[in-house]
């Protein structure tokens, strides 16, 4: 992921900052006024860099970091962090991703799993979704014996508005090979299990 990402550079920049300076205004605001002259630009720098993983092909970073290697043992990832943008209300939700596969005579460099939940993270998404999209990518990619994904995290949406439940979080979780035999599966969430909310 490129942090400094140039959004001024591009010709969708001017149309997102357009639109930005026009919710201000119809807010009552005046987008003069000193702390918010530069509101709209930075609000479209913001959201073409919560918005990147569209420009980006997960499966891809992961095909550039593919290794053979003999180890059929449980490999997992957990505590990755990760912020998304709800679909719904376009509000953030944010949390942990916890990720396990058992290689089928191939790795992936560690690194690549949490940057392939930053790519389908970075879009507008919901957790659901989000869940399936990492399974299956490095299932399809990575062909392993069995796959796992733990994904726990808090919404906004549910915390500022509607319901206003602060301390609320939500769990999903998505299985593939032999993470679908209860003894896989028990022995990925025992693993995890004290970094679950």
């Amino acid at each position: 992921m490129n942090d400094n990402f140039k959004i001024d550079t591009l010709p969708i920049a001017d149309e997102i900052k357009i639109n930005f300076e026009r919710i201000i205004d119809l807010l009552g605001e005046d987008t003069d006024r000193e702390g918010l002259k530069k509101t709209p630009l930075r609000a479209a720098k913001a959201m073409k860099f919560l918005t990147e993983g569209y420009e980006m092909e997960p499966k891809q970073i992961m095909q550039n970091a593919i290794f053979n290697e003999d180890y059929n043992e449980m490999v997992i990832v957990k505590d990755i962090e990760l912020y998304s943008l709800c679909e719904h209300h376009m509000l953030p939700f944010f949390g942990k991703a916890h990720i396990a596969y058992i290689p089928n005579g191939k790795i992936v460099g560690l690194s690549k799993i949490p940057r392939v939940v930053d790519v389908f993270s970075r879009r507008l998404q919901v957790q659901e979704r989000l869940t399936e999209q990492v399974l299956d990518c490095i299932n399809e990619t990575l062909e392993p014996i069995g796959v796992g994904v733990v994904i726990e995290a808090s919404h906004m949406c549910m915390m500022m508005r509607g319901v206003q439940k602060q301390n609320s979080t939500t769990t999903t979780s998505g299985f593939r090979g032999s993470f679908k035999e209860m003894d896989t599966r028990n022995e990925f969430l025992k693993l995890v299990s004290s970094s679950l909310i």
